[in-house]
């Protein structure tokens, strides 16, 4: 199946090719020279992708996947395993990620069911309606036109807001500056709004049966939400300022980059700015299989005039679907496709790391994730 999201601040597929002013990021051999290489191109460009050759097509790449699971288990960042089944030795790390066992692709297969059936807070079929209107076709994904004249979402049930973990999320969407290259400076009510959120979410079935799938008999919750709070709102800088990003800013509210917009994963946030006129949707290249909620779009659209090529997003999960999934691939596959099964139809989760900056003993923060047909 073709893949619904090209993610314009990543080196997948780019490596050695020509400068380009318009570029959000750089994936040449200079662009280290000049610190202006996607967060991803040591991942990519360094690991075996090679150049393009005639044409533009792909020469013959290494396959990671060819590693194996445990071995690639041992290659996660976000993990720290040390392991006598490693082909190398990891530094050890305590915390709710520590591990000695694979996580195998059955294992996130059954996982990733589980959670969908435990989904509780989703939107039921009668709670939202969407207009997909045109659907683009691979040139006019590009072309920056408004080829659907109504809004995408026609009605949303907003009672759904009302509940907790809906709630505290939405009181974290408007804490950031969307500009990259502006710092951020919390006030203590929206440090403690973070900590409300990773609460709520933590009181649900769904969130308890990934603690419980991810965790070793000596972690205890504490640990994990201390990590979850660091990876995912941790601050690191994507522009010039110190601290101007983190996972959650640029995944589920969305940032603008070099004039475009980057990240904005997230239907809810969507819904709200499309509401206020904020957000104009153009078309959909994609369309998931799905008959009830989640579903997922691929889809055009404008942010206050910012466009966005391709944003793919699950359409009505709740909050700690969405949070859940992402950290659960962040943490088996960081920087890898993550296939994950929901109501029998398979998709994949792209996560990245971010790579120029820690917490804690070397742990990784989030970069992005996002949901993929393929």
């Amino acid at each position: 199946m073709e893949s619904l999201y090209a993610d314009p601040d990543s080196c997948r597929g780019r490596c050695h090719e020509r400068y380009n002013k318009q570029d959000e990021c750089h994936c040449n051999t200079k662009c280290e020279k000049h610190r202006n290489c996607c967060e991803d191109y040591h991942m990519h460009c360094s690991k075996g992708e090679r150049p393009l050759g005639e044409h533009g097509t792909r020469l013959a790449a290494r396959s990671y996947w060819g590693l194996g699971a445990p071995l690639l288990r041992c290659l996660s960042p976000a993990l720290h395993i040390h392991s006598s089944s490693c082909a190398m030795v990891l530094t050890p790390a305590d915390g709710f990620s520590s591990s000695h066992d694979s996580i195998t692709n059955e294992e996130l297969l059954s996982i990733s069911e589980q959670l969908f059936k435990v989904d509780h807070n989703k939107a039921q079929k009668s709670d939202i309606t969407i207009n997909p209107q045109h659907l683009a076709s691979s040139a006019e994904i590009k072309d920056k036109e408004d080829h659907s004249p109504e809004p995408l979402y026609t009605y949303v049930n907003e009672k759904l807001f009302s509940k907790p973990t809906y709630a505290s999320f939405i009181k974290l969407l408007d804490n950031y500056q969307r500009m990259t290259g502006s710092g951020e400076a919390f006030s203590a009510e929206q440090l403690k709004e973070q900590e409300n959120f990773l609460q709520e979410v933590m009181k649900t079935e769904l969130m308890i049966k990934l603690y419980n799938f991810l965790h070793k008999k000596s972690n205890t919750q504490e640990e994990f939400v201390s990590d979850l709070k660091e990876m995912w709102f941790g601050l690191y800088s994507r522009g010039e300022e110190e601290g101007d990003s983190s996972g959650f800013e640029h995944v589920f509210s969305g940032e603008v980059k070099k004039g475009k917009v980057s990240g904005f994963h997230n239907w809810i946030r969507f819904y709200l700015l499309e509401k206020k006129g904020l957000v104009d949707y153009h078309s959909h290249n994609y369309d998931g299989p799905w008959a009830s909620y989640p579903d997922v779009l691929g889809m055009q659209f404008s942010w206050d005039g910012y466009f966005k090529e391709v944003g793919s997003a699950f359409i009505g999960c709740s909050p700690e679907f969405e949070f859940g999934l992402y950290t659960l691939c962040f943490i088996a596959r960081p920087g890898k496709m993550c296939r994950l099964s929901l109501g029998g139809h398979q998709l994949g989760i792209q996560t990245y790391t971010w790579t120029k900056s820690t917490y804690g003993n070397n742990r990784k923060y989030i970069a992005t994730a996002y949901v993929t047909s393929s």
